[in-house]
């Protein structure tokens, strides 16, 4: 957003339409910081109590895409504000965007720098290693943890059988897939029943 400078013969001329003459259909109400106009006018015909129309007119080298309005002029073109914004709040408005970049950059910097749960335990990023000397639980020979390791004792990772036995006993797929239907039952054709006339 860069803000163009008005010259002195635009400024007579923006002073000149902002004046709310009685033969005058359309007025000038302000201007943004990207060179855009922004107008209110009398529909013909109109009654005296109806509300003016807003319009927005943007220069001509300007194509219809790259036409930006900030929210405090969006808000005054759709009558939720009731005075236009002036071209200090709407540069404080820009000053603080900025500094919301800044501020964004900064937590998301803070945010990649802790460690992920997604991330496998012990890479660079990821979680901590768990720690199996002296914290963790010894099992014995059924696969239940019963009691820390004694000093000189060092943990012993379960058997494959035991890994087994676990596994078939306590995994919910496993239970699912024996009670579902199978891989191969498929849906039986719809016939409708005949209604009621």
């Amino acid at each position: 957003m860069s803000s163009k400078r008005i010259g002195p013969v635009a400024q007579a001329w923006y002073r000149w339409k902002a004046l709310r003459l009685p033969w005058r259909r359309q007025f000038l109400v302000g201007f943004d910081l990207n060179g855009n106009t922004y107008w209110e006018f009398r529909i013909a015909g109109g009654a005296a109590t109806e509300r003016l129309r807003r319009i927005v007119k943007y220069p001509r080298s300007t194509h219809h895409s790259d036409v930006r309005v900030s929210p405090q002029w969006h808000q005054w073109l759709r009558y939720t504000r009731h005075d236009p914004p002036s071209v200090g709040e709407q540069r404080e408005d820009v000053v603080r965007r900025e500094r919301m970049k800044i501020l964004a950059a900064e937590a998301d910097a803070r945010w990649e720098a802790k460690p992920r749960m997604m991330d496998a335990p012990g890479e660079a990023r990821g979680q901590p290693a768990p720690a199996l000397e002296g914290a963790g639980m010894r099992q014995t020979q059924t696969g239940k943890a019963d009691e820390p390791p004694s000093q000189g004792e060092a943990y012993s990772p379960p058997t494959e059988s035991q890994r087994k036995r676990k596994q078939g006993e306590k995994d919910p797929w496993a239970q699912a897939k024996a009670r579902g239907p199978g891989e191969k039952w498929q849906p039986e054709a719809w016939t409708p029943t005949p209604g009621r006339k």
